[in-house]
Order: C-alpha cells, then structure tokens, then sequence
C-alpha cells in the first residue's frame, strides 16, 4: 500500500506545508538498483589511536570502489569509524573528536558506520568503553536527517578480514531500512573467500524460502535469485498458483507443501537431496497471525501460530542437519519480529513465537558452527504489505511514523538483509538478529 502522507510531502503544497507546520518529512530512500555505484560520493575514514581495522577498512573501501578521505570534505555519503583502538572510557573523547565537525556534512541516505570489539572478548574499563558505543551509535541513528543510518559492527580479534560482506552491505543501499543495529562478526568462517562476482554471490547456490507465495517471501525469492541463487520456492497447496507464478519469474523451483505436517521435514528432506543435492540457504519465512487479546484467545489460535512460525521451523532443521542436507557453509535465516523483542497487544501468541525465534538463533548459532555454517535472524519492523494495509489507519501511520525514519519498510528492505546473511562471505556473521525497522522507536 501506497505512503499517500509520504507522497503529499513531496507535492508542491506538502512542501510549503510540512515545515511549516513542522510535520514529520520522511526522506525518499536509496534503495539497490543493479550497476548503481556502492556510495553517491566519497566516505571519511577516521580511526582512535592503535586501531585494528584501519588498514582493512581502507583496502575493503578501495575494493568496493569507494573513495575514502582523511580530512573533512563539505559532504560525505558515508563516515566509517574504528573504535577498535578505545581501551578506556577517557578515550571515548576519540568518538566525539572525530564525528562532532562532520556530523552534519553527512549526505542523504548517507550511512555512519563504527566499528568495535564484542565487550564480551575484553575485560575492565575496555569492556566498559566498547559496550559504551552502543549508547552513541543509536543516538547517533535518531539525529541523522535525509534518511541517514548508523550502525554498529562488533569484530571479534582475528576476524578483521571476515568485514568485506557487512561492510558492502551497510554502505550500500541494500541497508536503507536497517537502522542503529549492533553486529557481531566473529572469528568462526574467517576462511570464506569473497565472491568471483560480488553482484552475484549467490551463483551456484541452492535457496529454500518458505512462503514465498507473496509479500516479504516473493521479494526474498527474487533477491535471491538476482543474487545468483536457484530458489525452491515453498508454500502450502492453497497458494499454488501464485506460487508457481512467483517461481517461474525467478527461474526457480516450486514446492507446494505444508510444513506443519508430521511428514513434511521427511518429504522436504528427501525433495533437496533428490532434485538438487542438497540446499545451500534455508530461510523460514512463512507464517501466520491470528490476532486476540489473550482472555479471547483460543487454544486453537494459540498452537496454529506456535506451530507455523516456530515448532515446524525446528523440525526441518532437526531434519536437513541430521540427514546432512544443509550443505558446507550453509545458512539458515529465521524472520522474527520487532514483536518478538518489544511484545505488541492482540499479539501474545504471535510474540512468544517470533521470540522463539530469536532463541532458535541463540541455541542454534554454536550448533551450526560445528557444521561450518551460520544461522542469523531479521526482525521486520512496520513493513508496507498486504497485511500491514488491513490494519486500522491511526495504528498504521502510528507504525510508519514512529521510527527514525519515519516510514514503512518496503518487503525488499527484509530481502536484501537475507541475501547478506546468506552471502559465502557473511561465514562469520552468526547468531545475529538485525532489526529491519528503520529504527523503531519501540522495543530494544
């Protein structure tokens, strides 16, 4: 559904009225297109004494054909940071020194990035500094203006070269709904290699996406496949025709299947050993609401949705990993929910399980690492569908408008999440849940 506010701030009277008025004027993304360059102009590259990454971030930029500065310019389409070198809270003062003369030269749809170690890997006042940093990047994430972002990256010591695939994925517009998130890249697939072709990192690959039928499953199908990826598209018979409409236009494969079924891991299973050998990338996006407060909520609508959005998605994991069909450096990518993190009223059976979820990424993450692989989450915010057009009109400009971007996600913004997660390069990019809400103003 269209943004009809978003669209009148744009006319010549929405224009003369929103300032005025002070009315929020949510910026017009930059979202991927094919070919177009990985930033609208050059990124300053600054770091604190004795940083680690300085000398990766400069060959990384330089590889993604980015131009990077040292000194200030009158714009930036991008300010990156590494914070690796902070050891003591005094030395934080290196944050404020080096983001405070630029901070508003940063262009639109520009991105900051800081890069830091896991507070968890370091003891005393360095543990103290780094944990610190989350509280300045997400401040940071809510002053930007023309749709700029922040982001915070986590990297564990020796896994500086694993950055390639985050980096990319941040700076570019791939990014454009991901907002004041914290990443962790750690030392586990520090071996993958980069793509041969970074516009293509998916070719070879195999792509399970489940309800891909519509909405946000259609736009991960065809990321994926733009990606390079031969996708099996999955969703229950019901959907059949849309689903093969949605298969045939990204070159894939249909699979019309129920997975709540007791048969369904088994069929599944058997289906990727048979037709492809295997799956390279499985990403559980189907599932379902059944929205009541909880006094008028059945028992029913209560299983119907735990069973779909969680204990099915167990099931075909427990399945493709005990029958080794989940490949070497494989990925399995669960979509969870800022509800799952923040609850939402109506919503207790549809919040259990998107927290579920997050908890199959936490207990999934060492399991998956023993079988060379990764399993990362997207938690979607207020995201422009079928589904979110059905919702009553204050709740609906309510969710538009309380983020820092002030406005709905696009299901594209989820794809292109998923697509770096599934990346060969993101192997160091484990039990991770990034928010794709453009910095909802709610929850963590």
């Amino acid at each position: 559904m269209a943004d009809r506010y978003q669209q009148f701030t744009k006319t010549p009277l929405g224009k003369f009225v929103v300032p005025k008025l002070g009315l929020p004027n949510p910026a017009t993304l930059r979202r991927y297109r094919p070919g177009q360059p990985a930033l609208e102009g050059p990124a300053l590259l600054g770091a604190a004494p004795g940083g680690r990454l300085i000398k990766t971030l400069q060959g990384q930029l330089a590889e993604a054909g980015i131009e990077t500065l040292d000194a200030p310019a009158e714009r930036h389409a991008a300010l990156v940071f590494d914070a690796t070198g902070i050891k003591d809270p005094a030395d934080l003062r290196e944050v404020y020194r080096f983001f405070h003369p630029v901070i508003r030269k940063v262009g639109s749809s520009g991105r900051v990035v800081v890069f830091g170690t896991p507070p968890e890997l370091v003891e005393g006042r360095e543990r103290i500094a780094q944990r610190a940093l989350e509280g300045f990047v997400r401040s940071v994430g809510k002053e930007l203006k023309r749709g700029a972002t922040a982001q915070l990256v986590y990297v564990a010591e020796g896994a500086e070269a694993a950055t390639e695939s985050t980096v990319r994925f941040l700076l570019s517009a791939k990014s454009a709904f991901v907002d004041a998130q914290v990443i962790r890249v750690g030392t586990h697939g520090t071996s993958a290699e980069a793509p041969a072709d970074w516009a293509k990192p998916l070719a070879g690959k195999v792509a399970l996406v489940t309800g891909a039928s519509r909405g946000i499953g259609e736009a991960i199908a065809e990321t994926l496949a733009r990606d390079g990826a031969h996708v099996v598209a999955l969703d229950i018979p019901a959907q059949g025709a849309d689903l093969s409409t949605v298969s045939n236009r990204v070159g894939g494969s249909a699979l019309q299947l129920d997975i709540t079924s007791a048969e369904a891991p088994a069929k599944l299973a058997e289906y990727l050993k048979t037709r492809h050998g295997g799956v390279d990338i499985v990403v559980h996006n189907a599932g379902i609401t059944r929205d009541k407060t909880l006094g008028n909520l059945t028992e029913g609508g209560w299983d119907a949705v735990l069973t779909v959005n969680l204990a099915a998605q167990l099931a075909v994991n427990d399945k493709l990993l005990a029958e080794k069909v989940l490949r070497e450096n494989g990925r399995i990518i669960g979509v969870s929910s800022i509800a799952g993190i923040a609850g939402n009223v109506g919503q207790t059976n549809y919040a259990t399980s998107k927290a579920g979820v997050i908890g199959m990424v936490d207990v999934g993450a060492p399991r998956l690492a023993e079988y060379g692989g990764t399993i990362n989450a997207v938690a979607p915010g207020f995201i422009e569908t079928k589904m979110t057009a059905a919702v009553p009109v204050f709740i609906r400009e309510a969710g538009r408008r309380l983020s820092s971007l002030g406005q709905g996600g696009l299901p594209v913004d989820v794809a292109e999440t998923i697509a770096w997660y599934a990346s060969p390069a993101s192997a160091a990019v484990n039990g991770n849940v990034v928010r794709v809400c453009g910095q909802a103003l709610l929850g963590a």
